[in-house]
């Protein structure tokens, strides 16, 4: 059997101080409840910064590429033409003192690139070369890139001499990381970091307020009290000062309409006591039946309402229960007509008084629909609960929403009588919800309405 609704509730009977200031975080409270606002625009901070860093590495890289090319253009001009100088004076000494850490340089006979490597690397390197010494322009120049003995490019090339002997020269680590740009790519880096660490912490700031709204309208939702202090900028203590004044009205005219409920409630006693005295002193017995009958009904769902007025404003604490003792407590007012099936002992820390409230209507319930009731104890995840199964008709699917409802009534779809205002069902469902449990039905394949329980436990607290 499945339960086509399960509808759940945090706690929420304890008033608690909620602040409109920074310090709460911008993460979700509850799982499940889907990207808040502050995520998403984290993420979109986080992405730009991405952009932006990886936007300025390739500048500097870029940068870098274009510096390394005139640098090496301008060491290799300088060595052909004083190369060229050095030989005319002493060719025999000419590779022993051109020749340094970056660049080697050897006289030969032939060339040792016979002709310049077309790419547009070359072809921009040699026309650095040309506007830093415009002398070269005359001289056969052939330019090529190779790979060195270190893994990195090296320039390499070969130029005629006037002596028809040819220069043949290598520029070594053409590719390798200029420092500035390294230097600029730390910085950039650091600069990037340093402004989404300040971008998160503002966001913060901004969005506290909205989580703190949206978790007092949720705990609103539940029936809590919810007052925001007043504090922080001028808007946000505008926003928290109405956000009071409609919980005031709110609250004022809930506890008017309980008020006036309960008072209704209690002067309609009087009457009905005096009726079901008078209707001792009535010769017809079947008529005395009718009344004191009557007057009985009229009590019993007076007391209803209590019950369920009750529901909307109990507070209580947590504290340890022992489920099994609880549910065998309550199986024992029905004189046989309920059978227990669970663990000997289930000790948990929760709400005994609305729990006990909630399971009492619900087992009434079954056995005024059936002839009898089967409650069962399990395991629930981290937590309990417990499952109140009837032999009655059971309900329609379409109505398991509605008789959420107070005052709903099922009057064409159980075999029986339908007294009462029919309020057992919402006011275990109000107590579960508001602190924490939940509710939910299904019918049995054999017949007869299956309600589950979820046992409300305190935030922060599994179930032992």
């Amino acid at each position: 059997m499945e339960p086509t609704t399960n509808l759940t509730a945090e706690h929420g009977a304890r008033s608690r101080l909620l602040t409109i200031l920074p310090g709460h975080g911008f993460g979700g409270r509850r799982a499940g409840s889907g990207r808040r606002l502050g995520v998403s625009v984290a993420l979109l901070i986080l992405l730009v910064g991405m952009v932006q860093m990886a936007a300025s590495l390739l500048f500097y890289h870029a940068i870098d590429r274009q510096t390394l090319r005139e640098d090496h253009a301008r060491r290799v001009a300088e060595l052909l033409v004083v190369s060229d100088r050095v030989h005319a004076v002493a060719a025999e000494r000419a590779t022993r003192i051109m020749t340094t850490q970056h660049l080697e340089v050897e006289h030969a006979p032939r060339p040792a690139i016979p002709r310049s490597e077309d790419s547009p690397e070359i072809a921009e390197i040699a026309e650095h070369i040309l506007v830093w010494e415009p002398s070269l322009a005359g001289r056969r120049l052939h330019l090529a890139l190779e790979s060195g003995s270190n893994g990195r490019g090296d320039l390499v090339g070969s130029m005629a001499l006037a002596d028809g002997h040819w220069l043949n020269f290598r520029s070594r680590d053409i590719s390798s990381v200029w420092p500035i740009a390294l230097w600029a790519t730390a910085m950039t880096l650091l600069v990037t970091l340093a402004c989404i660490g300040a971008a998160l912490l503002g966001l913060r700031r901004l969005t506290t307020p909205l989580h703190t709204l949206s978790d007092a309208a949720n705990a609103i939702a539940r029936g809590e009290q919810v007052p925001l202090r007043e504090s922080g900028a001028a808007d946000l203590r505008e926003i928290a000062r109405s956000f009071n004044d409609m919980q005031a009205r709110i609250a004022g005219l809930e506890d008017d309409q309980a008020r006036s409920f309960e008072a209704i409630s209690h002067d309609l006693r009087t009457p009905l006591s005096r009726l079901k005295i008078a209707s001792q002193f009535v010769a017809d017995s079947d008529i005395a039946r009718l009344v004191n009958s009557s007057a009985e009904e009229m009590e019993t769902m007076l007391m209803s309402l209590q019950r369920f007025l009750r529901a909307e404003h109990l507070e209580a604490e947590p504290e340890e229960v022992d489920l099994a003792a609880l549910i065998g407590g309550l199986a024992e007012r029905a004189d046989g007509q309920v059978a227990v099936i669970g663990p000997a002992q289930a000790l948990v820390t929760s709400y005994r008084e609305p729990l006990t409230l909630a399971l009492d209507p619900l087992i009434e319930n079954a056995l005024h629909y059936g002839t009898r009731a089967e409650i069962t104890l399990m395991r629930a995840g981290h937590g309990w609960a417990i499952e109140i199964a009837d032999d009655g008709p059971g309900i329609d699917e379409a109505y398991f929403g509605k008789i959420l409802d107070p005052f709903f009534r099922l009057d064409d779809a159980r075999a029986r009588d339908t007294a009462g205002f029919g309020l057992g069902i919402p006011t275990a469902h109000r107590l579960l919800e508001r602190f924490g449990g939940a509710l939910s039905f299904s019918n049995a394949p054999a017949g007869g309405l299956v309600v589950r329980v979820i046992v409300p436990l305190p935030d922060e607290t599994e179930a032992r």
